[in-house]
């Protein structure tokens, strides 16, 4: 895997939408540009809104095209170091016919976001491009009142520093989803609950591997696809998976599940590791179905890492794909091994 170069303060990144256009709508643009606020002044970046990128939820539904010619002129223009997805949504898969792939691999660029963003995550794992699994403009950046301190760290560590990211420690807290993006509630803060730490689900020793992996639901909705990456991708790999907002039943995660290990994902894993549900809903149900599934694979003592903060749940590390990673069942702890950029 090809290691994009390191973000510097002054560097210039871009935003676009290649999912939903939530960010372009009249009563979000408050924290659309609350977001960018935060990208120049917490990060010192300068950020370049992509064109179509604010054209709102009907344009942007209607055009796959226009949303991916954002992500091309990003990729070919050498003052863009780094791509950051403004919200997820449920449809990018549909950019994919018109994505420059060349243009992906030709200028490996940081990009980052998650939820339905998985599929053109996958599109950089295609071309063998590092690329980041974590927060979104709408969400992360734009949180009210400050930015969480634990997703700063992480991304620093991430996207600056060439140095191996090493232990990701558990958040201290997760914050609900209990107050409404307006903007006359920029100032409220939302309630905290105790994260808790991780827990080890089965496994034993010490297991490392390459990170692969990304929405569950979106992953498998991927499955067709010639996104969707072979077997041998997944040989002595972690694979990460988290649920969305959209809270699946805990037995619409269990057949998710299943799906993966009829496709032979599981077989020659590594090791799991899993995100706190969004909310925290279903948490105990979810671990529950995941044992049962792996019951039903043929890689019964895989080492599995439960209740991570990665994906929808605020505050959130990042996760890069491709990079090696390791799991110590008798610490109960996940380390990035390696680091994710190198210096131009």
């Amino acid at each position: 895997m090809i290691k994009p170069m390191r973000l510097q303060k002054g560097d210039t990144v871009a935003i676009v939408s290649l999912s939903s256009g939530l960010a372009g709508e009249d009563a979000i643009l408050w924290r659309t540009y609350q977001g960018v606020t935060r990208l120049q002044n917490v990060f010192g970046l300068n950020v370049k809104v992509m064109p179509n990128a604010l054209k709102g939820i009907a344009y942007i539904r209607a055009h796959p095209e226009q949303r991916a010619a954002d992500l091309n002129d990003a990729l070919r223009d050498d003052e863009v170091k780094a791509i950051i997805s403004c919200i997820g949504g449920d449809d990018a898969i549909r950019i994919e016919p018109y994505v420059d792939f060349k243009a992906i691999q030709k200028h490996p660029k940081i990009f980052i976001g998650y939820s339905d963003t998985t599929s053109v995550h996958m599109m950089f794992y295609k071309m063998g491009i590092v690329s980041f699994y974590g927060p979104a403009l709408l969400t992360d950046f734009a949180e009210n009142i400050e930015m969480d301190a634990y997703t700063i760290d992480y991304l620093k560590k991430c996207l600056f520093y060439t140095d191996p990211i090493n232990e990701i420690m558990p958040a201290l807290y997760t914050r609900m989803n209990d107050i409404e993006w307006k903007e006359e509630n920029k100032n409220m803060a939302r309630t905290i609950r105790n994260q808790g730490g991780y827990e080890l689900l089965c496994g034993e020793g010490i297991r490392r591997g390459h990170l692969i992996g990304g929405n569950l639901e979106t992953f498998v909705s991927l499955l067709s696809t010639n996104l969707f990456p072979d077997k041998q991708q997944f040989k002595n790999a972690i694979l990460f998976l988290e649920t969305s907002e959209d809270t699946p039943t805990p037995q619409a995660f269990a057949d998710d599940l299943m799906c993966l290990i009829n496709e032979g994902v599981f077989e020659h894993l590594n090791g799991i590791i899993v995100g706190k549900p969004f909310d925290n809903l279903y948490y105990t149900e979810y671990k529950a179905e995941l044992l049962k599934i792996i019951e039903k694979s043929e890689n019964k003592h895989i080492s599995i890492l439960f209740n991570l903060s990665f994906g929808h749940c605020e505050p959130k590390h990042s996760l890069p794909y491709g990079v090696l990673a390791e799991i110590n069942c008798s610490e109960k702890s996940f380390e990035i091994i390696e680091s994710s950029v190198v210096d131009g």
